[in-house]
């Protein structure tokens, strides 16, 4: 990834970050030297990374989510997040288009891999989100949100599918599209 001797950031991973990011040579180039920082290895492992996403949600269980998320990120299945996955990460959370987001957002729910998503991984994700929910937020939650099964059953009654079908990434990225109270079902926005 980078020059090993000189813990410079290589060329090709520079132009491919610049090519799929809004991230200019001199913001790369500084992430890559904090990235280089904290992890001197080059590398996140799932722990680390469970670490980090717990503190920002210090009143919340995260470590589920953050594993999926984890797994969503680390596309060479390697079990660590080098630089270039990091930095894919970020901007698809924090800055990407919303069709990116949302292509994101699917490779989340899609937990086996498979290129669709069944009902039982929809709650399987709700369930990890449902977790970093404080307790006294959950309270105020709608009546049909306020478990995951529920906001699971919501979810797939706007994709208007039997218990046993599957979504498929397009068909999910257009029906969030279309509709911003999925969007609500899929993402938690801790309360300031």
């Amino acid at each position: 990834m980078g020059n090993a001797k000189s813990g410079a950031l290589s060329k090709e991973v520079l132009e491919d970050l610049k090519t799929n990011t809004r991230y200019s040579d001199d913001e790369l180039c500084r992430w890559y030297e904090s990235f280089n920082k904290q992890c001197p290895d080059g590398k996140i492992t799932r722990t680390e990374f469970e670490k980090i996403y717990a503190n920002f949600f210090p009143h919340s269980d995260p470590k589920s989510y953050a594993r999926h998320v984890f797994r969503s990120f680390d596309t060479n299945e390697d079990g660590t997040l080098d630089f270039r996955e990091y930095i894919i990460a970020l901007h698809l959370t924090s800055s990407g288009k919303t069709s990116l987001k949302l292509e994101w957002a699917f490779s989340l729910f899609d937990v086996d891999k498979n290129g669709e998503i069944s009902k039982v991984e929809v709650l399987e994700i709700i369930t990890a989100i449902f977790k970093m929910i404080p307790p006294e937020e959950q309270k105020n939650l709608p009546d049909d949100e306020n478990t995951p099964q529920k906001r699971a059953d919501k979810l797939w009654a706007y994709f208007k599918k039997n218990d046993d079908a599957k979504i498929a990434e397009g068909e999910f990225i257009q029906g969030v599209m279309m509709n911003d109270e999925i969007m609500s079902l899929i993402q938690y926005t801790p309360k300031k």
